[in-house]
């Protein structure tokens, strides 16, 4: 109710003003006795139809109006100048229709003052203070409430685009982040059955020759030991060949650390999302360009910042920035838990302090709202 108070109250403002131009008119003819029952027929057609105007907009909503200008000269007609008030209700009616169709300059609200000279029962200064105070009603409501009710409109519908491009990226980054894990997860699948395959291919044969050799050995030990010693010292010279073959197949299949780190930290996030706390990475800049150290205090502390957040913050969300700039390298850690009033520094936080400044960076922590873990690397 109050609600349709509000959204309907210059309805009502005009309405009782054209109840009170009527009325004045009316008792002006009763005094007369000159009122009619024709009168009072249409004077309640005009405010019906001010009424229904209300209902229609765009050329409807002209004609309404054009059809109250007619009741209007008609009713002026049979009932003379005691309703010279109706004029000037009917006068700001239009000025208000023209402001919402064309957007008129306020000087124009002030043209129906020339209605003042119009002649009247009431004295000139009776018929100013009546016609400024419904210049002021429509004015007010023209070009102060309807401005005030357009700007919140334009901030309303600015708060819902801004909420749903909030909702669209949370879900890209969420469709992202699982993006990322599925293909880290693969690429994980993929190197174990690389490395499966190349370990198979070409030390299998290798070993398996190995073994049958041994098993010739241990028969001809004492049958002939001269030539065990020679068939030993092939088994051993082939394992060596094979593990010198180990060596360079792990060399060339170890993936970077760079590629192992980010693993890690998808992981990381995936772990704490399984948990009911969402996490998300974020990287920018080429990775490419930082080096292992970093890569391993990196992985390090946020695995003691993540950990932490877990299980003293209480948090729904944590987020993991990763910045990649010209020479150096940006990390924050952050989750909206309840933060701190102080730090106490126990071994987490000073291993995290140790290995940072060791590389010569920074590191800061921020502990309202939430807590923040900052580190600044340079390589």
């Amino acid at each position: 109710m109050g609600k349709r108070l509000k959204e309907s109250y210059f309805l009502a403002v005009r309405i009782a003003l054209l109840l009170c131009f009527s009325l004045y008119g009316l008792t002006y003819r009763m005094e007369e006795a000159e009122a009619s029952v024709t009168m009072l027929l249409l004077l309640a057609l005009f405010i019906g139809v001010i009424s229904l105007k209300e209902l229609f907009n765009d050329w409807k909503k002209g004609a309404f109006l054009l059809l109250g200008t007619a009741f209007t000269c008609v009713i002026l007609a049979i009932g003379g100048n005691a309703y010279f008030l109706l004029t000037y209700f009917m006068a700001y009616e239009v000025l208000s229709y023209l402001k919402e169709r064309f957007d008129v300059a306020p000087f124009w609200y002030f043209l129906p003052l020339v209605l003042t000279l119009q002649p009247s029962p009431l004295e000139t200064l009776a018929k100013c203070l009546l016609l400024v105070l419904t210049m002021i009603c429509y004015f007010q409501h023209d070009f102060i409430v309807q401005t005030y009710r357009r700007q919140t409109m334009e901030d309303t519908m600015l708060e819902q685009r801004l909420k749903k491009d909030m909702y669209q990226k949370e879900f890209e980054t969420k469709a992202q982040l699982q993006r990322n894990m599925l293909k880290a997860e693969n690429q994980i699948l993929e190197d174990r059955a690389s490395l499966s395959q190349t370990l198979h291919d070409k030390l299998g044969h290798g070993i398996n020759g190995s073994i049958y050799q041994l098993e010739a050995i241990k028969l001809l030990m004492k049958k002939d030991p001269e030539k065990a010693g020679t068939m030993t010292q092939a088994v051993i010279d082939q394992l060596r060949v094979s593990m010198d073959e180990i060596r360079g197949i792990l060399r060339k299949e170890r993936p970077e650390k760079k590629e192992l780190a980010l693993l890690q930290l998808y992981k990381l996030c995936e772990d704490c999302n399984q948990k009911g706390v969402e996490a998300t990475l974020e990287t920018e800049g080429d990775a490419s360009l930082v080096p292992e150290g970093a890569w391993e205090i990196l992985l390090d502390n946020a695995f003691e910042a993540v950990t932490n957040a877990m299980k003293y913050a209480k948090c729904k969300k944590i987020e993991m920035r990763i910045v990649v700039m010209n020479q150096m390298i940006r990390c924050s850690i952050s989750d909206d838990g309840k933060g701190c009033s102080e730090i106490k520094e126990g071994m987490g936080i000073a291993g995290m302090r140790r290995r940072v400044r060791e590389a010569g960076g920074t590191i800061s922590f921020e502990t309202y709202p939430g807590f923040t873990v900052n580190m600044l690397l340079p390589f």
